[in-house]
């Protein structure tokens, strides 16, 4: 710098000037005059590129110093413009250049790999800044390593121990709340937000400059991770509320916004379909996948695979899944949708080929898929298959729930042998892995009571001998193994029998009471009638006695007409057709009339013969209607029986 211009210096003390009082615009143009004079001066060409930072002109200073010949002394502004123009891969290799950092660099670097989501080197670099270092950003440093702990909790790579670090800002509670939330402790979680949603509007009313707008969008944040508190404790209408009022804001942040969005897509799952297209628009909205991590990119794919699901878009839902495959093949989830909706499309042959593939390629990691293609297989009728997948679980195979299955299935087929060789493999695994836990004591008990009954007495006694050092007084296994003695061994069954306790010991803790009542509820069928009829006792009353035992008889029902003041009929007790005053029935009235054509009776003569010939007895009364001719006698065809010949449906009179 020998020889400068006389306004060099003069410019210089501008610059800092301006630098000091944060005038970026009136800096930049004062280094730009600076290299005019002096075009290869360093501190000048410095200054010029941190204004370009501050003003937020990432490109322009990124281009200035890739093709400056100050690059090799600019390399974390190189690497911090990367950085911010979200070249996080390229910022890493700028900053592992740098052969000893220092402390501003370390932090750069953990925030790149914070965002490459290398959460495991990230938590050791800020756990060795946080010991290693003093100024006046330690609280920010110990929000950044409080998110760093969560997100690796998170991503399931390490538990992580909570460090006690002093929650004095709503941001470390909230952090704090999503360290609990990956743990699964959701009450916790809920309310360490709700006192990080007071605490944050204490801070921001504290502050002057604060606007509401600003308050909200930090609220925003703290109200979704409190929704999916509340979500996963199974309230889902108070999470609903609260993804609604944040999408309804719509804060700064739209990752934010596209995380509620997805959120509200899972809690509507089949229902509310067209809101769950609006909200599913809004989720997977340009700009906004850069700022998820990769694990929201992948339930916001697997929910939009679900509602094409759910709104008959098949091919789509299976050309979604099989992308979503593509970039996340380890996952099972994108094999799984495409079963479903081959089994919804009712192709399930294509389901099973579409699982198999995945266990192919994945044969460690297809827990689910081997469960799916065990059910499957049933649906299909295909029992031993289905069998062959439950096997192939590995150790989950030696499950409780997973060898009921399979020696129910195995039974079903009649196959003893395979059901048996299930039941000790499971015994086996327990005894060798978890010998005094309370499965391998039930599996045991339930190898031992199956070979009592299918397999052979000497393997159950000998299983019920190891139960029987376990659980010495209890009085079943000790039935049972006597039972099983008695098949091979009499000898030893009697013997064993001496230890079993009295009758007396037995009936101690025996409610008869409440026996009598289970079998009184079990219907009059099966309760003893007592026959025996009880003596008086002495002291009672025996006429009372008496009549507690004489049974009630019902009122008599009297006639309707009946006078209580006349004598009853002597001849009440007489059939009726015995009476002296029965003249028989109605029809028997008729029995003299004959039975002519239709309409006409015999001879045509008149039945009443007081009256003159040609007189009609049935003549109508006066001021009646008179009746229509009738027709002349029909010649009738013969009847077959009484029965009368059906009308046909829809004719005519």
């Amino acid at each position: 710098m020998s020889q400068q211009p006389a306004n060099v210096a003069t410019l210089f003390a501008d610059l800092h000037k301006f630098g000091q009082n944060q005038d970026y615009e009136k800096a930049l143009k004062t280094a730009n005059k600076i290299l005019q004079e002096l075009p290869d001066d360093v501190t000048a060409f410095h200054c010029k590129i941190v204004c370009l930072v501050h003003l937020g002109e990432f490109e322009d200073a990124l281009k200035k110093i890739t093709s400056s010949k100050h690059q090799g002394e600019l390399v974390f502004e190189k690497a911090y413009c990367q950085y911010r123009l979200n070249k996080t891969s390229d910022a890493l290799v700028t900053l592992r250049e740098i052969e000893d950092p220092d402390v501003r660099v370390q932090e750069l670097m953990a925030q790149v790999l914070y965002r490459l989501e290398n959460y495991e080197e990230c938590y050791s670099l800020y756990k060795n800044l946080v010991k290693n270092s003093e100024d006046d950003f330690e609280q920010e440093r110990y929000t950044n390593f409080s998110a760093v702990m969560a997100a690796l909790q998170i991503s399931g790579t390490q538990d992580v121990e909570d460090l006690g670090l002093e929650e004095d800002s709503y941001e470390l509670l909230y952090n704090s709340a999503c360290l609990h939330l990956a743990k699964g402790l959701y009450k916790k979680a809920e309310d360490k937000l709700r006192k990080a949603e007071e605490m944050c509007r204490q801070t921001f009313s504290e502050d002057a400059d604060a606007t509401e707008e600003e308050l909200e969008d930090e609220l925003a944040i703290i109200r979704v991770q409190l929704g999916f508190a509340l979500q996963m404790q199974g309230r889902t209408e108070e999470a609903l509320k609260l993804y609604n009022l944040v999408v309804k804001q719509k804060p700064s942040d739209a990752a934010l916004t596209a995380v509620a969005s997805n959120n509200v897509v899972s809690l509507n799952k089949d229902q509310n379909v067209f809101d769950s297209k609006k909200k599913m628009k809004t989720a997977t909205s340009e700009g906004v996948q850069q700022k998820l991590t990769s694990a929201q990119k992948q339930a916001i794919q697997l929910n939009q695979c679900l509602l094409l699901m759910y709104t008959n878009q098949g091919e789509q839902c299976r050309k979604s899944a099989k992308a979503l495959q593509a970039m996340h093949p380890e996952s099972d989830k994108p094999s799984l949708i495409i079963a479903a909706q081959c089994v919804k499309d009712k192709q399930i042959p294509k389901a099973v080929e579409a699982l198999q593939e995945h266990v192919s390629s994945h044969p460690e990691q297809s827990v689910s898929i081997k469960l799916t293609l065990a059910q499957l297989n049933l649906l299909q009728g295909m029992v031993y298959p289905a069998c062959e997948n439950l096997r192939a679980l590995g150790e989950h195979s030696f499950r409780p729930g997973v060898v009921s299955a399979l020696v129910s299935l195995y039974l079903k087929e009649e196959d003893r042998a395979s059901a048996s060789e299930v039941l000790n493999q499971a015994v086996d695994w327990w005894k060798k892995n978890n010998p005094n836990s309370e499965e391998t004591a039930t599996l045991m008990t339930s190898n031992a009571n199956f070979q009592l009954r299918y397999g052979s007495a000497e393997m159950a006694a000998k299983l019920l001998e190891e139960l029987r050092k376990q659980k010495p007084k209890d009085s079943k296994i000790l039935a049972q193994l006597i039972s099983a003695y008695s098949k091979f061994n009499p000898a030893k069954a009697q013997e064993l029998s001496k230890s079993l306790p009295s009758a007396s010991e037995i009936a101690q803790e025996l409610d008869v009471e409440a026996l009598e009542k289970s079998i009184n509820v079990m219907g009059p069928k099966y309760i003893k009638k007592s026959t025996k009829v009880e003596s008086p006792r002495p002291g009672t009353d025996d006429e009372l006695l008496q009549k507690k035992r004489k049974k009630k008889h019902k009122k008599g029902k009297l006639p309707k007409n009946y006078d209580p003041g006349s004598d009853p009929d002597p001849e009440r007790w007489l059939p009726k057709k015995e009476r002296s005053y029965y003249r028989g029935k109605r029809k028997d009235k008729r029995k003299e009339i004959g039975r002519g054509a239709q309409g006409a009776t015999s001879g045509g003569a008149d039945l009443d013969a007081s009256k003159p010939s040609g007189e009609s007895s049935a003549s109508p009364a006066a001021g009646s209607a008179p009746s229509p001719v009738a027709p002349g006698p029909r010649q009738q065809k013969p009847q077959s029986g009484n029965k009368q010949k059906k009308k046909k449906k829809g004719s005519k009179w």
